[in-house]
C-alpha cells in the first residue's frame, strides 16, 4: 500500500491548508469550523460509497484520498457502503436508475469495501471502520420512519434542493423513491453520530444537498452544529466531468479497466492538467509537484509530469507490480526494452485492445490468422500496408517485425511459436505503426 505523510511531511501548515491548496475543499457549511475542526484533535468523520455499479470510478477516488489525507492526519475514517441507499440510488440528473435486486447490490457492496479497503487503510491504530445503512434500516417500519425521521423534514426544504428541482422541471419529473433519498442519508449521518460521535461528513459537490440534510437533521434533533464540506468535481480541458470524456467511466475495478489501461489513462493527459492532478490524486509533497510542473514546462516531450501521475494513482489503486508490469508492456510492444513474451496475458491483451481493425459490419476485431500465413499478407490485412508489394519492399529494407524480431525473408510465415500465449502475435512498420494478428 502507498504511503502516505501527514501535511507537516508535505509541506503544509494545517490539513486544511493542504487539502485547500490541492484543490479539495468546494463546498462547506462554516469554513472557520471545518477549520477548526481539521486542525484540532481527532474526531471521526464518514463518506458514502453507494453499490449502483459493481466498481468505484475515479470520481470515487478523490473521495478516498481525501480520506486517507484525514486518516494520516490522525482522524477516524468511516466508509458508508449503502446497503439501503445503493437499493434507491441518489437522483441523477439524467433521470431514474434502475434499480437492482438485493442480491445485486449485495456483492456489489462486497466489492467496493475490497476496493476501498485497497486505499485506506483497514490495520494499526487508525484503521477505516466500514458500516452498511441497511444494518440499521432493515428492521424500521415504515410507520418508524415516517414518524421518527420523516416529520423531521419539511417539503419545501426537500424541493429547493439542487437535483431535485431539476428533476421536477425535466419531463421525466422524479420518483418519491429518489425523492425520499436525501431523508434516508440524513438518518444515516444522525445514526453515525449518536453511534460513534461522528460529526464531519464528506462527498463530492453535486452531494452538497443530501449532505446538508444530516446537518439539518441532527441540529433539529440534538441541537448540536456538526460540518459538511464537499470536493470540487474534477473535470478535465474541454470542462467535461473527469473520467467519462468518452462516456464510459474510468473504473477502479482491474476486471472493469485493466491496469495497463488505467495507466495510459493518466499517461495521457495534456500538460495543462497534470499539475492540478498531481495535487488532487497523488499525495507527493508540494515541493515535489511544483518540480514536476516546472520540469514539464521546460521539457513537455519527457513527460515528467505524466509518468510520475500515471506511477503515483495506479499504484494507489492496483499495486507498484501490476504498475510496473503496465509500463513494462508498453516498452514491450514498440521494442523499446523488455521482453513481449513475459508480459502476462491479461496485460497483454489490455494493451492490444486498442489495435482491432474494422470487421465489416461496424465491429472491431483483431486480425485472424493461423501458423504458416504469410506474415507480410498479415501486415496488409492490419492496415500497416496498402499491398503485398508495399509490405515485400519495407520488408527488404528491414523495417517489418514480428514480436519485435526484424524480418528479412518476405515469404517468411507465422509459426507456432510466433503466437504469444498460444494466442497473438505482434506485427510492427517502423517504430510505431502496430498491428496484432490473433490465432484461429
Amino acid at each position: 500500500m502507498v504511503q502516505v505523510t501527514d501535511f507537516r511531511q508535505a509541506g503544509f501548515d494545517s490539513l486544511c491548508d493542504e487539502l485547500q491548496w490541492r484543490g479539495l475543499i468546494a463546498q462547506s457549511t462554516d469554513r472557520d469550523r471545518l477549520k477548526m475542526l481539521l486542525d484540532g484533535t481527532a474526531t471521526s468523520f464518514y463518506a458514502g460509497f453507494d453499490p449502483t455499479a459493481a466498481s468505484l470510478h475515479v470520481g470515487n477516488l478523490v473521495q478516498l484520498i481525501i480520506m486517507r489525507h484525514l486518516q494520516a492526519a490522525g482522524h477516524h475514517p468511516i466508509a458508508l457502503v449503502g446497503g439501503a441507499t445503493g437499493l434507491i440510488g441518489d437522483p441523477r440528473q439524467s433521470g431514474e436508475r434502475t434499480l437492482n435486486t438485493k442480491d445485486i447490490v449485495k456483492a456489489w457492496a462486497d466489492r467496493l469495501k475490497n476496493q476501498i479497503g485497497g486505499i485506506l487503510e483497514t490495520d494499526g491504530a487508525n484503521p477505516v471502520r466500514f458500516v452498511s445503512n441497511y444494518d440499521w434500516v432493515k428492521d424500521m417500519t415504515v410507520i418508524d420512519f415516517l414518524r421518527d425521521v420523516g416529520k423531521n423534514f419539511r417539503v419545501g426544504t426537500m424541493l429547493s434542493k439542487d437535483i431535485i428541482a431539476r428533476r421536477l422541471n425535466s419531463q421525466e419529473g422524479i420518483s418519491f423513491t429518489e425523492f425520499s433519498y436525501q431523508v434516508l442519508q440524513g438518518n444515516d449521518f444522525l445514526h453515525l453520530y449518536d453511534m460513534f460521535g461522528c460529526n464531519l461528513q464528506m462527498g463530492g459537490s453535486d452531494q452538497w444537498g443530501n449532505l446538508t440534510s444530516g446537518l439539518d437533521l441532527i441540529h433539529k434533533v440534538r441541537g448540536v452544529d456538526v460540518s459538511v464540506f464537499t470536493s470540487p468535481i474534477i473535470t478535465d480541458s474541454q470542462g467535461k466531468k473527469f473520467g467519462k470524456s468518452e462516456g464510459n467511466a474510468i473504473w477502479l475495478d482491474p476486471e472493469m479497466l485493466s491496469p495497463y489501461k488505467f495507466y495510459q489513462f493518466w499517461l495521457n493527459q495534456p500538460d495543462d492538467q497534470v499539475v492540478k492532478l498531481l495535487k488532487a490524486f497523488t499525495f507527493l509533497s508540494r515541493a515535489q509537484i511544483e518540480q514536476l510542473g516546472q520540469q514539464t514546462r521546460d521539457d513537455p516531450g519527457a513527460r515528467a509530469g505524466q509518468r510520475a501521475l500515471a506511477w503515483e494513482v495506479t499504484s494507489l489503486v492496483h499495486g507498484e507490480s501490476a504498475t510496473q508490469a503496465a509500463i513494462d508492456a508498453a516498452k514491450a510492444l514498440f521494442g523499446r526494452g523488455g521482453d513481449l513474451g513475459a508480459i502476462d496475458a491479461g496485460t497483454l491483451q489490455a494493451a492490444l485492445e486498442g489495435l482491432k481493425v474494422d470487421d465489416g459490419e461496424g465491429g472491431k476485431m483483431f486480425v485472424a490468422a493461423e501458423p504458416g500465413q504469410r506474415v507480410m499478407q498479415c501486415g496488409v490485412d492490419a492496415g500497416l500496408f496498402h499491398s503485398l508489394s508495399e509490405a515485400r519492399k519495407t520488408i527488404s529494407s528491414g523495417g517489418f517485425y514480428v514480436n519485435n524480431a526484424r524480418v528479412d525473408d518476405a515469404e517468411r510465415v507465422l509459426s507456432e511459436e510466433d503466437f504469444l500465449h498460444g494466442r497473438f502475435a505482434l506485427i510492427r512498420r517502423g517504430k510505431k505503426a502496430l498491428g496484432v494478428v490473433e490465432r484461429r
